[in-house]
């Protein structure tokens, strides 16, 4: 299965190209050009180094959030657009998904990791998964991911913990996460992993497939899990009026 991934989450966003979980050419795209005027010539650019065309490509894989609001809606527009053209099945990821794709050493049986990432204003996106083992592979989400202060995260992974052991915690920046996790007094490692989150999403991605998990560019939606400022001072002056 020929794969073409994406990620656009986030600044630090990246494309790759993957046969089955094999990743066959990856790039990070650049980090002071919008997406809007990247994400085409670069994915054009990538396949034609793996010599490969769009009609080959079996599967689109995409970041459906959390993250950037305009990040996020230039990514799943591309791919609504390519799915549209070329007919190519969808596989939604999660961002934290893929975070813990990362994790390096497998956990103990009944433990689980726990991803976390950077949403501005002293708040973190969090989420809770279970590595699956077996053909099919991917990443079992226990609850859902949320959007909390990292001290209430850190609250969230200690009540998981009375029943199963934390094995990880994913993320891009320690500092985000560690004072909180060490004030909970959590027995677990701190992993930092990369940035580049296509070839994880692309490897999901296929994961989800194999399990019937493909949608279309009409069922494609974002996760952003916080509201955009729009919305919110829109819910605000409804309360007022």
């Amino acid at each position: 299965m020929l794969i073409l991934a994406l990620d656009t989450s986030s600044e630090f966003g990246s494309l790759a190209v993957l046969q089955d979980t094999a990743v066959l050419s990856q790039q990070a795209t650049a980090p002071d050009e919008p997406y809007s005027s990247s994400v085409l010539r670069q994915a054009r650019a990538l396949l034609d180094s793996a010599q490969i065309s769009f009609e080959q490509i079996d599967l689109l894989a995409v970041t459906g959030g959390p993250g950037s609001f305009t990040g996020l809606r230039v990514g799943l527009t591309t791919v609504k657009g390519w799915s549209e053209v070329w007919g190519i099945p969808i596989a939604a990821i999660s961002g934290l998904q893929a975070m813990a794709a990362q994790v390096v050493h497998l956990p103990a049986p009944g433990s689980f990791v726990a991803s976390v990432m950077d949403a501005r204003r002293g708040q973190v996106f969090g989420g809770v998964f279970r590595l699956q083992i077996g053909e099919s592979g991917g990443i079992e989400r226990i609850g859902e991911e949320i959007l909390a202060a990292p001290e209430e995260f850190a609250a969230v992974l200690r009540s998981h913990s009375h029943t199963q052991s934390l094995s990880a915690v994913a993320c891009f920046e320690p500092a985000l996460i560690a004072p909180s996790i060490g004030r909970e007094s959590l027995d677990c490692r701190i992993e930092v992993v990369s940035r580049v989150l296509a070839p994880f999403v692309g490897q999901l991605g296929y994961a989800k497939a194999l399990r019937g998990g493909v949608i279309d560019a009409l069922h494609l939606d974002a996760n952003y899990i916080r509201r955009s400022d729009a919305e919110m001072n829109w819910r605000v002056d409804k309360l007022l009026s």
